[in-house]
């Protein structure tokens, strides 16, 4: 007779991805269209998408810690937290200045 073992195993989340997005539920953007926050481009009428994304940021009870986020699982595209991928890649510029002086 051939006996199966059972092998349990707990899948998570990887220890330095933040794993709290109850704030989504919260947010301005939910009830958005999320194409409006990945914009194709930044010249244009991307530049007017980008200012329209970032005007629902601005009233996003949210807004902050959707930015922090962004930042911590590095997302690289789209408009998160009120800044857009060139403002985001400006302000880790600018952290590492900061650090490396």
């Amino acid at each position: 007779m051939h006996r199966s073992s059972i092998v349990r195993t707990n899948y998570a989340p990887d220890a330095d991805l933040p794993v709290n997005t109850d704030w989504r539920a919260r947010s301005a953007c939910a009830v958005e269209d999320p194409e409006l926050f990945f914009p194709i481009g930044n010249t244009g009428p991307a530049l007017l998408q980008i200012e329209e994304a970032k005007a629902v940021c601005r009233r996003c009870p949210v807004m902050e810690r959707c930015l922090q986020w962004a930042l911590e699982s590095g997302q690289e595209y789209g408009v998160w937290g009120g800044l857009d991928e060139d403002d985001r890649r400006r302000m880790k510029r600018r952290a590492r200045k900061r650090a490396d002086a």
